[in-house]
């Protein structure tokens, strides 16, 4: 309401086709597009091997952790990518916010995590690296997180209450009235949600974007393997909601994406 919600500004400048978009595809999945990307990472596996050479064992940097520093970078970079539909108008989010997700622990009954983490431009690598091994360990611990506690209060309650106060949410959400509290804690109101399948040896596969929140992108990172040349590499597969920028504004974030995973010391 009044051009400014907490997470995000009011975009102004955008062309009138644009603005227009979202109420010609008003769901987030009416708008999908999906694109392949494979990266070399024989230089970003030698940088880590390097560079965990005097990291504590415990602790190790990890090629997902140089792709959400990638990515991040991407988004810093090309700000256009930072922004989101709702209530039937474009916004710039505020900050760059990611959302991953992991394993508590790799058997089938563990239950997945998901951690939420802001990226400030101005920290190191190595600062990055600790503030997402940070949020692992919380997540994978017996803590109950804000959007834990929610959900449980919400299964407590009969189907249709559930629906009606998703519903509300929703429309409070629309207005830009939802409170910050709210909203950071939230994992679906993010920049980008990035899953992490080669860590459990699986190819890449396309997801789907969530109507609730406000993520525009999600990724999968596939699991490495040779390519022709017998050189390693790994596929990234992106969902974006096309009605946040044009395609060739996104190629070009998803080219710096690349250029900073194969050139490592540039992260």
């Amino acid at each position: 309401m009044f051009g400014r919600r907490p997470d995000g500004t009011l975009v102004r400048d955008a062309s009138p086709m644009r603005r227009f978009m979202p109420f010609v595809s008003p769901r987030r999945n009416h708008s999908l597009v999906y694109f392949a990307q494979e990266i070399e990472v024989e230089a970003a596996l030698a940088f880590l091997e390097q560079r965990n050479a005097t990291r504590p064992s415990e602790r190790p940097m990890t090629l997902f952790q140089l792709t959400l520093r990638a990515i991040a970078r991407g988004l810093q970079d090309r700000p256009r990518m930072n922004r989101f539909v709702a209530g039937g108008r474009l916004w710039q989010r505020n900050d760059v916010w990611m959302t991953f997700s992991a394993k508590k622990r790799l058997d089938d009954q563990a239950p997945v995590v998901t951690v939420k983490r802001r990226f400030d431009p101005a920290e190191s690598l190595d600062e990055m690296v600790e503030g997402t091994l940070g949020g692992l360990r919380e997540g994978r611990s017996d803590k109950k997180s804000t959007s834990d506690k929610e959900i449980g209060l919400l299964l407590a309650l009969p189907p249709f209450v559930v629906r009606t106060v998703l519903w509300l949410v929703d429309r409070v959400d629309a207005l830009g009235l939802l409170p910050r509290a709210m909203i950071d804690s939230d994992p679906l109101f993010t920049s980008a949600f990035v899953a992490n399948l080669g860590s459990v040896g699986l190819e890449a596969a396309y997801h789907h974007l969530w109507e609730r929140g406000n993520c525009p992108i999600f990724c999968v990172v596939g699991r490495i393997k040779p390519g022709p040349d017998g050189r390693r590499r790994m596929v990234l597969k992106w969902t974006f909601d096309e009605r946040t920028e044009d395609g060739f504004y996104a190629a070009r974030a998803l080219d710096l994406v690349r250029e900073r995973l194969e050139n490592p010391e540039k992260l």
